[in-house]
């Protein structure tokens, strides 16, 4: 694919595949945006762990989420870094993206369990929290937006942050869903308006009342829970049935997985800058400090030795 194709209905993106981000833009009317699906990397990050259905489903939109940001904000190696902090039943919402790899976790209260029905809304996941988003691109470049938990999803709460935090009029739409064989799919779809046609050059403060965004705003709306999880419907052919009018040009695809980056050196590491008295403190009968990774629940005994 060249570096940008001109989509058509003939599904010029590519054929359906499993883990992707397909950029776009549509340069008329000067909008950017991206179509996600997450593959077998969301089924790698749900069994680490023992999460009931609506936590599953919350915790996958969570992870189409933070790609959808990642991919549009970050170049490079840096990383992306979706957190939720809450006095509900779900205390800790955890997600982070990196170079193409996604991994994430929640915690929440077993005791609370009775309060998270299968069809809850946000106020009733997490009570009073905020949303935290924080973009690191190198170790000197680091920026972070909070916005209250407030709306009915986390979708609603990341258009407020692009709205509050960076001036662009943002739709975002996330879906999850279990299969009939069990399986879990998500997808999600990110669109922007950035005046002045720069779609590839600096943000500027978005203007209200602009027909171009309100034109894409209502198509983009349109979009449902089945064709974002339709694992056979490709992103080229669902960003046509959307935006045919226009022109949309798209990227080359970005591959997803799940990627989590414990290891034995890079505990060994953190552990490393703790005094020594305190790395004492924390052997434990067997001479080892025992490290367990929550986005893959993995126990590491690190002998980090003298």
């Amino acid at each position: 694919m060249s570096e940008h194709a001109r989509l058509n209905g003939n599904g010029a993106a590519g054929v359906p595949m499993a883990g992707r981000v397909l950029p776009f833009t549509i340069p008329a009317r000067s909008a950017r945006g991206r179509a996600a699906r997450l593959g077998p990397a969301l089924a790698a990050i749900l069994s680490a762990h023992d999460y009931p259905a609506p936590l599953r489903r919350l915790l996958g939109e969570a992870l189409i989420l933070t790609v959808l940001i990642g991919t549009t904000v970050q170049k490079g190696d840096g990383q992306t870094t979706v957190q939720a902090q809450s006095s509900g039943p779900i205390d800790l919402l955890v997600c982070d993206y990196r170079a193409g790899e996604i991994r994430g976790y929640l915690r929440f209260d077993p005791e609370r369990l009775d309060e998270i029905t299968p069809d809850a809304l946000l106020p009733a996941l997490f009570g009073t929290g905020y949303l935290a988003i924080t973009i690191e691109r190198d170790a000197e470049e680091r920026y972070q937006g909070i916005v209250p938990l407030e709306g009915d999803t986390l979708c609603h709460a990341v258009e407020r942050y692009f709205v509050d935090s960076e001036q662009i009029p943002t739709l975002v739409r996330g879906a999850v869903r279990q299969a009939e064989d069990g399986a879990w799919e998500a997808g999600g779809l990110l669109v922007q308006h950035l005046p002045h046609g720069e779609t590839d050059g600096p943000r500027l403060a978005a203007r209200t009342g602009n027909d171009d965004w309100d034109h894409v705003l209502a198509l983009a709306s349109t979009i449902s829970e089945a064709e974002l999880t339709d694992s056979h419907l490709s992103e080229g052919t669902l960003l046509w049935r959307l935006f045919n009018e226009d022109e949309v040009r798209v990227s080359p695809a970005i591959a997803i997985t799940r990627g989590c980056r414990c290891s034995v050196q890079h505990f060994r590491d953190v552990l490393g800058r703790f005094p020594a008295e305190e790395r004492a403190e924390m052997r434990g009968p067997g001479g080892t400090i025992d490290v367990n990774c929550e986005f893959c629940s993995r126990l590491f005994p690190i002998d980090i030795g003298d």
